[in-house]
């Protein structure tokens, strides 16, 4: 007897091998429509997308972008450039050595992101839609047209794994669940870059100073953000920019030429920074530069300790404080019970030695702790620095310190005849106060930069990594552990008094309520660590970038008001969980949270 058998009707899956989106659209479809609307995207920008100036940045004209529109301008060109390269097109190859798709997923994105956040604060703070104009319609449409061709571009996804066929359902929810997230990281991962061919030594020196010009560019156009819509906007544009940028392997390449001519290359990023002030016209944003400055630098002195010693320091602010007050008590101002006057070098070095006498006379009896305990005394330390300084008022304690009310009315500080307190013209431009400190503390930070190199290339930070690595370990191979750490804590302090000693002069006042645990404004302890954990520890790119974050979004983003420190903290949370070695990670910390990159080649003398 013969059993016939009915064909099944149900369309056959995809072969696991077969590449596949995220939306089942054919590749080629997929790849037309990210194209089509990145350009339409591009175009809209000369648009009009509002009737009315009354939104920010009067997106009113036809033919001239302006305030979000710009970035939108930037997302959807640099997008178009993405999707023109995953053609082949011949002369853009070079932008695309890791792959174009991921890169093109993610400058969509953040172009989509941009444009969106702006179509939706017009309607809110508009009352609608209705003031929207065809412009503002375009960008949406063309975006989200963009958007589902960047998420459909085929990708290689990952098999899932095994799972007891006994599994409860919440086994099997969490199983299909951890395949999904596997999935989405898969769509947006892109392949190891080729190698950068060498190149001309002009040719690279060129390309280091192109890269320096966007990053001034970049800062700029970020510090002098006029309103809160538009600020926002940057950051999504920069943050997805970036990440482009980074899947694209241009980073890669980028950090391979600049590791050829370190010297050349950290010149030309003082050089870069030291045209800033060149590039305001009022000492506005000065301000900002120059206590980016003082929290970068202390920053960098705490990664020191943390970063290559591998000590835990949770009152490193209080070294701070006292170089500030060293240097507040010598300077003439007439709250200083001494009344004494020193010139600046002096005061200088009053600040750092304090610094450094309470540096080894905190670290001689705490060194010996390790982990969580020394932690906890650190933090102990900060705290009681702060109600020192608070008690010697003349009526709790002794009269040194004016108590709560701080030391008051510092005057500038004048070097050889300079006064930094006032406007100076040089070439034309007039520098003012912030700018003058500003060129003053790029010195320190200079300084602090070369000391950092040197230490952390010597014997001394050689056996700072040996410590941070693995203490029992270095023990045994005869490293005086207690030593070595004291000599890093005291590095760490004297560095942060030599920023304390400038802080004092530029705030006019110092008090004990700048120096907390946690708090709102920068500088603090908790601050302070984590621009040394979200930059990269160990490295000196990572904590000066960390910093210049870390100060500049809190301080543009005070319109969230009691919600800041809540979006901060978010935005932390996010930022460890999918990048936990920092921005800029040295490749030691790179491969300790990502086992399955490929082993560093050759590792410098301390990781980085």
């Amino acid at each position: 007897m013969t059993t016939q058998t009915t064909a099944s009707k149900t369309v056959a899956a995809p072969a696991p091998d077969t590449p596949s989106g995220l939306i089942g659209i054919p590749a080629h479809l997929a790849r037309a429509l990210a194209l089509g609307g990145s350009v339409l995207a591009v175009v809209a920008t000369f648009l009009a997308w509002t009737w009315t100036a009354a939104f920010p940045g009067d997106l009113t004209y036809y033919g001239y972008p302006g305030g979000l529109q710009v970035l939108v301008l930037v997302g959807g060109a640099l997008a178009t450039l993405f999707c023109l390269a995953s053609y082949g097109v011949k002369g853009l190859g070079w932008l695309t050595p890791a792959g174009a798709d991921a890169a093109v997923k993610y400058a969509v994105l953040g172009t989509f992101a941009t444009a969106w956040y702006t179509v939706v604060s017009i309607s809110a703070e508009l009352g609608g839609v209705v003031n929207l104009e065809p412009g503002g319609h375009l960008v949406a449409a063309a975006t989200l047209i963009a958007l589902i061709g960047a998420l459909a571009l085929p990708f290689e996804r990952p098999e899932p794994d095994p799972i007891d066929p006994e599994a409860t359902g919440r086994e099997q929810f969490k199983h299909d669940a951890a395949h999904a997230m596997a999935v989405l990281r898969a769509a947006f991962s892109s392949g190891s870059p080729r190698p950068v061919r060498t190149l001309p030594s002009y040719a690279e020196i060129l390309i280091i100073v192109a890269m320096l010009a966007v990053g001034l560019v970049v800062f700029t156009y970020g510090i002098g953000t006029e309103y809160d819509e538009l600020f926002v906007g940057f950051l999504i544009t920069a943050g997805f920019g970036f990440a482009a940028l980074n899947r694209s392997g241009l980073i890669a390449h980028a950090s391979q030429i600049s590791a050829r001519h370190q010297n050349i290359t950290v010149c030309g990023a003082f050089v870069a920074a030291a045209l800033f002030p060149f590039t305001q016209t009022d000492d506005q944003y000065a301000t900002l530069g120059v206590y980016i400055l003082i929290f970068a630098t202390v920053a960098l002195g705490l990664n020191i300790v943390v970063g290559l010693a591998g000590l835990l320091d949770l009152g490193y602010v209080a070294f701070l404080g006292v170089g500030a007050y060293a240097a507040a008590l010598v300077s003439g101002s007439p709250s200083s019970p001494l009344g004494v006057h020193f010139p600046f070098w002096a005061a200088v070095l009053v600040g750092a030695i304090a610094s450094l006498v309470f540096g080894v006379l905190i670290g001689a009896p705490t060194l010996r702790l390790r982990g969580d305990y020394l932690a906890i005394v650190t933090l102990g330390f900060g705290e009681i620095f702060r109600i020192a300084v608070n008690n010697t008022d003349g009526t709790s304690g002794p009269d040194i310190t004016n108590g709560s009310n701080g030391i008051a009315s510092i005057p500038d500080l004048n070097i050889l005849g300079f006064d930094l307190g006032i406007a100076h013209d040089i070439g034309g431009f007039t520098i003012g106060r912030f700018a003058n400190y500003f060129f003053l503390m790029l010195l320190i930070t200079a300084v602090v930069v070369l000391v950092f190199r040197r230490s952390g290339d010597s014997r001394i930070g050689r056996a700072w990594v040996a410590i941070r690595e693995d203490e029992t370990a270095a023990l045994a191979m005869g490293i005086n552990g207690f030593r070595v750490k004291l000599i890093a804590f005291a590095v760490g302090a004297t560095l942060a008094g030599l920023a304390g000693t400038v802080q004092a002069h530029v705030t006019y006042t110092v008090t004990p309520e700048q120096y907390l645990f946690a708090g709102t404004t920068p500088p603090n302890s908790a601050f302070l660590l984590a621009a040394v954990v979200l930059g990269g520890m160990g490295t000196i790119a990572g904590p000066l970038i960390g910093a210049a974050l870390l100060f500049l979004i809190p301080n543009k983003l005070q319109f969230l008001g009691d919600y800041q420190l809540l979006a901060f903290g978010l935005a932390l949370v996010l930022l460890m969980r999918f990048r936990p070695e920092g921005l800029i990670p040295n490749r030691r910390r790179q491969l300790e949270f990502h086992e399955e990159a490929d082993a560093p080649t050759v590792l410098s003398k301390t990781g980085a």
